[in-house]
């Protein structure tokens, strides 16, 4: 039974196949939460570490070069 309720485990998407670059800010904005503008954590992404980190330089590159704001 405790297996009926185990959630499927989340696919790194870059991994996968997909990029994210920070001169396209609809991609990069799936990865910051719409609140507060912070960049989400690997649990909720669903990348692994490596491409985590990826992602945080491409969030923090699209913010410096005014692509995306620092906070909402």
């Amino acid at each position: 039974m405790a297996d009926f309720y185990r959630k499927k485990k989340k696919i790194c998407q870059m991994c996968a196949g997909k990029s994210v670059d920070y001169k396209d800010p609809d991609i990069v904005k799936k990865y910051v939460s719409a609140d507060k503008g912070k960049i989400l954590p690997r649990r909720i992404t669903g990348a692994c570490s490596k491409h985590q980190r990826h992602i945080a330089n491409e969030v923090k590159k699209a913010r410096f070069m005014a692509l995306l704001p620092f906070v909402k």
